[in-house]
C-alpha cells in the first residue's frame, strides 16, 4: 500500500501549476528568440517579454517600467540593497534592517559592512514585531536605506510595512521590503504605500524556480550587480529567461485573481491546524503573532522534543514540513529568527513550521493532527525512558 503524501512546506517552494506549464511550453522551442534581436524571432520574444511585464505591473497597479526581472528573490534583495548602497554611498553609509530578515538580506548587509557600510539590526519582540519607536531613533543623517520584510518566512509575522514606509519617506530614506512570502496571499498596495523597492520570487506563488523580479519605483536609481548588455534598462544584464518570465507572469496573475478566496480559505485551515495541535498536544505553543500572521504559516514549538526527529517521523508518514527556512537547511545553528524573538533554546529545538498551499484541505489537516498526536506521544515516551 502506497504511503499517503501530504505537502506542508509551501513556504520552501510550491509546485508549478498546470496552467503555468501550458503557458510556458512554446517559449522553449517555438518562440525561442532572443528578445534583444531585431529579426522576427527576436520581435516575437520581445512581445512576450513586454506582455509579461505588463501583466505583472497590472497585478501590482504599477508601471511596467518599474518591474526588473531577476533570477529570483535573493538576487532581487541583493540588487535592491547593494544597488542602493553603491548608488547613495556619497550621501551616507548607514543601513537599517531587522534581526529576523531572510539570509538574502542579512548576508548582503554583512557583506556591505565589510565594504565600510554601517548596519543597524533592529531587535524584535516575542512575536517577531519590529519596534517602530526604536526604528525612528536609529535613523540619522547617514541613513540611506531601510530594509524590513513584509512577512517572515519562518514564523509568519506580518510587519506594519505601511507605517515603516511612511517613516522612511518622512525622513528621506529609501525603503525596501522582501515580499517573497507575502505576495501570494496579501496585497502590498504599492499604488498607495510609499514602498521604493520590493522583492518577489516566482516559485513561492506556483511559478517556475530561477526567476523573480524587483519592483523599483520610478525615480529610484541603483547601481547594477551584473554588467554586460543593456537588458532591463541596464539594471540587470543578461538574456532574459523568457519561458520562466512568461510562467511567472501567468502564475502571478492567477495568485492575484484568486487571493480573495484563497487567503481566507488558508486562514481557516491554518487556524484549524494550530487549534488542533494546541488542543491535542500538551506543552505546545505558537511561535510568532497569532493575528498579524501569514495566512499559510503555522510555526509550533513542541516543548521537550527534537524537531529533526519529529520531521523524520512525519516524513515516514508521508508528511513534509520544516524546522525553519529551507535556505538554512543543513545548518547546525539554531534559528536566528527564534533566537531574536527570545524563544527559549528548548522550544527552538522543538519548533516545526507547517506551511499550507493550494492543495491543502481539511482532510490533510485532520490526517496531520492524528499523526502528530501519535508522533508526539511516541517521542515523549521514548524521551522519558531515556531520562
Amino acid at each position: 500500500m502506497a504511503i499517503r503524501r501530504v505537502y506542508l512546506d509551501y513556504s520552501a517552494t510550491t509546485f508549478v501549476r498546470e496552467e503555468v506549464l501550458a503557458e510556458m511550453r512554446k517559449y522553449f522551442s517555438v518562440v525561442f528568440g532572443n528578445p534583444s534581436s531585431l529579426h522576427s524571432f527576436g520581435r516575437e520574444a520581445r512581445i512576450a517579454l513586454d506582455d509579461s511585464r505588463e501583466k505583472i505591473a497590472e497585478c501590482l497597479q504599477v508601471k511596467p517600467t518599474e518591474i526588473v526581472f531577476t533570477s529570483g528573490g535573493s538576487e532581487a534583495d541583493n540588487l535592491a540593497i547593494k544597488g542602493t548602497a553603491w548608488h547613495l554611498k556619497e550621501k551616507g553609509n548607514h543601513i537599517i534592517t531587522s534581526q529576523i530578515e531572510h539570509h538574502a538580506v542579512l548576508n548582503t548587509c554583512k557583506w556591505l559592512e565589510r565594504q565600510g557600510f554601517r548596519v543597524t539590526y533592529l531587535p524584535v519582540d516575542g512575536e517577531g514585531f519590529v519596534n517602530l519607536d526604536i526604528l525612528k531613533k536609529e535613523i540619522c543623517e547617514e541613513t540611506i536605506l531601510i530594509s524590513i520584510m513584509a512577512g517572515n518566512n519562518e514564523v509568519g509575522t506580518i510587519q506594519n510595512i505601511a507605517e515603516i514606509a511612511r517613516i522612511a519617506k518622512g525622513n528621506g530614506v529609501r525603503f525596501h521590503t522582501d515580499a517573497v512570502q507575502f505576495a501570494c496571499y496579501m496585497d502590498l498596495k504599492l499604488a498607495e504605500i510609499p514602498i521604493d523597492m520590493a522583492s518577489f520570487s516566482s516559485h513561492k506563488f506556483y511559478g517556475p524556480k530561477g526567476v523573480g523580479f524587483l519592483f523599483l519605483r520610478e525615480g529610484c536609481k541603483i547601481e547594477p550587480l551584473l554588467h554586460g548588455g543593456s537588458q532591463e534598462w541596464e539594471k540587470r544584464a543578461g538574456t532574459e529567461n523568457l519561458a520562466g518570465i512568461v510562467g511567472m507572469a501567468k502564475a502571478f496573475q492567477l495568485a492575484t485573481s484568486e487571493r480573495k478566496t484563497e487567503t481566507p480559505r488558508l486562514i481557516a485551515l491554518r487556524d484549524k491546524l494550530i487549534d488542533g495541535i494546541l488542543s491535542r498536544v500538551e506543552n505546545a505553543k505558537v511561535n510568532g503573532a497569532r493575528v498579524e500572521r501569514l495566512p499559510n504559516n503555522a510555526n509550533i514549538a513542541f516543548l521537550g522534543l527534537d524537531a529533526e526527529q519529529m520531521l523524520v517521523q512525519l516524513d515516514m508518514e508521508g508528511i513534509a514540513a520544516s524546522s525553519g527556512s529551507a535556505c538554512a537547511s543543513g545548518s547546525t545553528e539554531p534559528s536566528h529568527v527564534l533566537l531574536a524573538m527570545g524563544v527559549e533554546p528548548e522550544e527552538i529545538r522543538g519548533s516545526i513550521r507547517f506551511s499550507l498551499g493550494l492543495k491543502s484541505d481539511t482532510e490533510q489537516i485532520d490526517f496531520l493532527l492524528n499523526k502528530i498526536s501519535e508522533i508526539v506521544e511516541r517521542q515523549r515516551r521514548i524521551h522519558s525512558v531515556v531520562l
